[in-house]
């Protein structure tokens, strides 16, 4: 399923002449949008809510940065924790993009400073503060609720081998295998851009998108 999912993301680059800023942009939009409809405003109890973006230094972190921006746009109040940065353009742009709008960049994770709802386990290297935390990993979004204190590592097919559930995932361009080992409340799909042909050869049988919107729930 990662080797698939590899061959797919080659064919959009080769055959199909996406851009790798532009698939990033529809999948960090989408990232945003379900976590949007996952906890909306109006539900929350902290106005601006806090969300705290961790990004890596692969394209995955591009995404971040995106979705970091929109989420911005939409009424929330992310930062960004991006301790490895790379240093071409692209992310350089991406970077620039998210402070001209005034998101912050933490150097380390924040202190806590409430207890969490419920009892998570947690790494010891991971800390937490009064926000949504969420991480991306290749080809999955995976946020965590309010309070949760603990940083999440999925692998695409066997899921997280500590058994450490998220609130939320997100599956960009097709559920992964990993899907099948998610427990929480919120499985969405992301990134409505799959030509049909694409759709097709993989045997991908994607749901079909309510509306125009860029993201789709499953469960």
């Amino acid at each position: 399923m990662q080797e698939e999912a590899q061959h797919i993301d080659e064919e959009l680059f080769d055959e199909y002449s996406f851009s790798v800023d532009q698939l990033m942009e529809l999948a960090g939009l989408s990232c945003a949008t379900a976590v949007s409809k996952g906890y909306p405003l109006q539900s929350l109890l902290k106005s601006p809510p806090r969300v705290l973006v961790i990004c890596g230094p692969g394209n995955n972190g591009g995404d971040g940065l995106v979705c970091a921006r929109h989420l911005k746009l939409f009424g929330y109040e992310p930062s960004v924790l991006y301790p490895k940065r790379p240093s071409k353009q692209l992310f350089q742009n991406l970077t620039t993009q998210c402070e001209k709008m005034d998101i912050s960049f933490l150097t380390e994770m924040p202190e806590v400073q409430h207890k969490p709802q419920r009892s998570i386990p947690h790494r010891s290297h991971c800390r937490g503060a009064r926000c949504f935390y969420f991480i991306l990993h290749p080809y999955c979004v995976i946020p965590m609720y309010v309070y949760t204190i603990m940083y999440v590592c999925w692998d695409v097919e066997n899921g997280c081998p500590d058994g450490i559930q998220p609130d939320m995932l997100i599956s960009l361009t097709a559920p992964k295998k990993a899907a099948n080992h998610f427990k929480g409340r919120y499985h969405f799909l992301g990134g409505r851009f799959v030509p049909p042909a694409l759709e097709q050869k993989y045997q991908l049988n994607l749901p079909q998108y309510p509306g125009t919107d860029c993201v789709h729930q499953l469960n």
